[in-house]
């Protein structure tokens, strides 16, 4: 089984490049089933309706998200109505919605999903290992191919999360700082792994942000409204291709499409 993990979706550009290049995609590598992160795809922070439904009829079979996940009004009915949405699992008990679920592809096969938010440098949730380890438990009683989004700051949570979970689940694949990472690799019990997945939005930015609006608030400290920013419009992610009867991966590849 090969899946695409999409890195963090960036506004309208990051919208038209899942529209325009997942379908390419699932033809170039016989791609059974589609996550993506799309926490900032509407308007650069949140998840509306209407932004779900467009990327799910460009392809995609399940959101992740992380911590701007709240950022618009209606998610808040959205994510109880809509369950391939997720939201990172340790959020307080109470909170909308779900952070791990099982789903099938086209062929019946089932995947199940985790997403986690980190800790380190963001805000205090639940503790992301001891969450990740008892939904991978939960969900290995129906599947063994178990995919993991790690959003979060501090590359060392996310290495550490790899580790912790190497052998219970098939990937732990890092999102939130929108930078791909070149250290995609098979762990020692059979999770690939990689600290950050990219985004798909506009490369000619600041982490899809415009350049200018940026550098006024690093170089004033004056509070500015970060514009997302459109030019140069790329899709990054990575190909897990996932042994079915034993849910451990066989490869991961890099991914990285220009517009």
């Amino acid at each position: 089984m090969k899946i695409l993990f999409i890195g963090d979706i960036v506004g309208s550009p990051g919208r038209e490049a899942i529209k325009k290049l997942v379908v390419s995609l699932k033809q170039e590598y016989a791609l059974d089933f589609v996550i993506a992160n799309a926490e900032n795809a509407s308007g650069g922070s949140g998840i509306t309706s209407k932004v779900s439904a467009e990327l799910f009829a460009s392809g995609v079979d399940v959101l992740t998200s992380g911590d701007h996940i709240w950022k618009k009004s209606e998610i808040f009915e959205l994510i109880n109505q809509e369950e391939r949405i997720l939201r990172p699992l340790n959020f307080p008990s109470g909170a909308p919605g779900k952070g791990a679920a099982v789903f099938k592809s086209r062929d019946g096969i089932k995947i199940g999903v985790i997403n986690v938010n980190g800790r380190v440098f963001m805000e205090a949730l639940e503790c992301p290992f001891k969450a990740a380890l008892r939904a991978a438990e939960e969900l290995a009683k129906e599947t063994k191919i178990i995919i993991v989004d790690i959003h979060a700051e501090a590359t060392s949570e996310k290495v550490a999360l790899g580790w912790y979970l190497d052998g219970k689940v098939s990937a732990v694949l890092g999102t939130h700082t929108h930078i791909q990472t070149a250290d995609e690799k098979i762990l020692p019990k059979g999770a690939a792994y990689i600290t950050d997945v990219g985004m798909t939005g506009p490369y000619d930015s600041v982490i899809g942000r415009r350049v200018e609006d940026v550098l006024t608030r690093f170089l004033s400290s004056i509070p500015v409204k970060f514009e997302v920013a459109e030019g140069n419009i790329q899709l990054h992610g990575a190909i897990i291709e996932i042994n079915e009867a034993t849910g451990k991966a066989v490869s991961i590849l890099r991914v990285q499409k220009k517009l």
